[in-house]
């Protein structure tokens, strides 16, 4: 009997490069599952994340035989109410798609590096340290104008980094564009806007772990088997953004807020925003001001001492 054609999946997906990465997992979980019959590609928002994967293969937008994807995580949908995490929610979702049995067979994202990327010199050491190959930490201090309600208080950020002077070197990333903000902060190396995403990853490969909310950042530090420290407050639940290596600082049920007692409240913004944007209707039940930007109650009762303390044992 002849050996059947393997099936050519078009993966495609307009999202942020946080949620491109974890689509990663889903694609290597069906190539282990299913080894040698399907061959993959895709058509993404960010194709920094795929460089060197193994497991594509270049598939032509004309080809005929090729199914299209639209890959998605409805599973969100049921994340208060089940042990669902992001990293698997593709993966059940493009088992819907091919019609297949397919589970996560991996607990992180997966990026590679080529040979030679691997001996490059990071921008820490090539531009900071004089040449010396000084251990540091990266932080990510910003939100993006979708979700701000992720933000933790400006003010609390700084304080950490003036707490670990002289024991922590921290690395300050994020995107400079209308729609991010990443505050200045002092005593930190300024790297904000001055990595592409391919550099960024590098970055994360070399560092020895991460600070910042559900971003991208966490998923680059678990694809690396990484430290890091997660402020997630009250907005999500722990079972839906939790990694290997992660410590998670989280209110739900914790202090008992009516918002986030049961639950990630799954709020967007703070305040509204002047973009007309609909996400200005989904807003925090519980606003705290007087503070650099307007905050959650529930990442305010996230304290830098908390966070020194659980670095303090991280690193």
């Amino acid at each position: 009997m002849a050996k059947s054609k393997p099936i050519k999946l078009l993966l495609c997906s307009s999202l942020c490069p946080g949620d491109i990465l974890t689509l990663t997992a889903a694609v290597e979980s069906l190539h282990k599952t299913y080894p040698g019959e399907f061959l993959t590609d895709t058509r993404t928002t960010c194709g920094a994340v795929w460089e060197h994967n193994p497991h594509l293969t270049p598939i032509a937008d004309d080809d005929r035989d090729a199914t299209r994807i639209e890959c998605r995580y409805p599973s969100v949908n049921h994340s208060n109410h089940r042990a669902v995490p992001f990293l698997a929610g593709y993966t059940s979702h493009l088992a819907e798609q091919i019609g297949r049995p397919l589970s996560l067979t991996t607990n992180r994202p997966h990026l590679y590096l080529s040979s030679e990327e691997k001996t490059w010199i990071n921008q820490v050491r090539q531009h900071h340290t004089n040449g010396r190959d000084v251990p540091f930490w990266l932080l990510n201090a910003g939100t993006k104008s979708d979700y701000p309600a992720k933000q933790w208080p400006v003010e609390s950020f700084q304080e950490v980094v003036d707490r670990t002077r002289g024991r922590i070197l921290w690395v300050q990333i994020g995107e400079c564009s209308p729609s991010h903000f990443h505050p200045d902060l002092s005593g930190v190396i300024d790297l904000r806007g001055k990595t592409d995403l391919r550099q960024l990853i590098r970055l994360a490969w070399h560092a020895r772990g991460g600070l910042g909310g559900v971003t991208l950042l966490q998923h680059l530090c678990a694809a690396w088997e990484k430290p890091y420290l997660c402020l997630l407050g009250g907005r999500e639940p722990v079972t839906w953004t939790t990694y290997p290596l992660q410590t998670t600082l989280h209110t739900v049920g914790t202090y008992q807020l009516p918002c986030c007692r049961l639950g990630g409240c799954w709020k967007s913004r703070v305040v509204p925003l002047s973009d007309g944007d609909s996400k200005n209707q989904s807003l925090c039940e519980r606003p705290v001001f007087g503070l650099q930007r307007p905050v959650g109650e529930c990442m305010t009762r996230i304290t830098p001492a908390d966070v020194v303390a659980a670095i303090e044992r991280m690193r």
